[in-house]
């Protein structure tokens, strides 16, 4: 894809209240992804649901001002918006507790969304949406749509099983892990490896799958695409917390690989973005281009 093209985006999966203890902020990691994206000027649009509450219209208003389409977000008036319980350790390391059933966990399929992901450059999707059988079939028939798909393995426990994450991987053209992430999914697979680069090949064949990426935390990230490897040895900030580090990390990767910068650029790119979310508070804070830049240059 060009540079002069607006890229279109979907992103399907829950959108919900990350609560804090003094706090609440939007999140999901699907919207997370999406909000990345269109602040770097791709046209995004939310396959999702809230709940017929106070939450639910929150989350529209401020989706809706951000300049996310709206419309495929569904309302439910059985179950509620989404709320997840973060705890920050001492490094700023968060763990969740995640409310269930949510309405996200509810996502009926529409022709508008069918129409939606057929006429867009990427859809992106997660594994943890799939906890519901709702939701999953949802997105397993988008997944029957020709268009750039992007699984980014969000290993929740207890809310994911190995024969859905194979299908996942299988469906996608691009899978995106954490370091923890695919060693457990390579030795659920029988993976006789035990180093990452291996086990990213393992992946690749075994799901027939040319583009991977696994990032590392603040040791940078691994970029497999088309047979050849680049990697980024990460960006050294002051933690303030990690909750959507790793969304806005692919946000930037995906967005800088569709517009045409070279992989070696877009993963220097996509890891000083993700260094700068944890540098902050939540998992959306504004980012400028400016501040990006200096960060690279910095440790170059």
């Amino acid at each position: 894809m060009n540079n002069n093209k607006k890229i279109k985006a979907v992103a399907f999966g829950e959108i919900l209240w990350d609560v804090f203890e003094n706090e609440k902020k939007i999140g999901g990691a699907p919207l997370n992804v999406a909000l990345r994206m269109k602040s770097l000027g791709c046209e995004v649009s939310m396959i999702s649901g809230v709940g017929n509450d106070d939450d639910g219209d929150a989350i529209l208003l401020e989706v809706e001002s951000l300049g996310i389409d709206t419309n495929t977000i569904s309302k439910s008036i059985i179950y509620p918006t989404g709320l997840v319980n973060v705890i920050l350790d001492k490094n700023g390391s968060a763990t969740y507790n995640i409310h269930y059933p949510s309405a996200w966990d509810k996502i009926e399929m529409n022709d508008y969304a069918q129409k939606l992901v057929s006429n867009a450059d990427v859809l992106i999707y997660g594994s943890l949406v799939c906890r519901d059988d709702v939701s999953r079939k949802s997105l397993e028939s988008l997944l029957q749509n020709e268009v750039f798909k992007v699984f980014d393995v969000n290993l929740r426990k207890p809310h994911y099983s190995y024969e859905i994450l194979e299908r996942l991987m299988l469906a996608a053209d691009f899978i995106k892990f954490n370091y923890e992430e695919i060693f457990e999914i390579s030795a659920a697979l029988q993976s006789p490896y035990t180093t990452l680069e291996e086990n990213i090949d393992f992946i690749s064949s075994r799901t027939n799958t040319k583009s991977i990426c696994v990032t590392k935390g603040k040791d940078g990230a691994l970029l497999l695409l088309e047979g050849k490897l680049y990697k980024n040895e990460g960006y050294a900030v002051q933690v303030t917390d990690t909750v959507g580090a790793g969304d806005s990390f692919l946000a930037s990767l995906i967005t800088w690989l569709l517009t045409g910068k070279s992989p070696q650029m877009a993963i220097n790119f996509a890891c000083a973005v993700g260094a700068l979310v944890a540098a902050s508070s939540g998992a959306n804070p504004e980012i400028s281009l400016g501040a990006i830049d200096k960060l690279i240059k910095r440790d170059k």
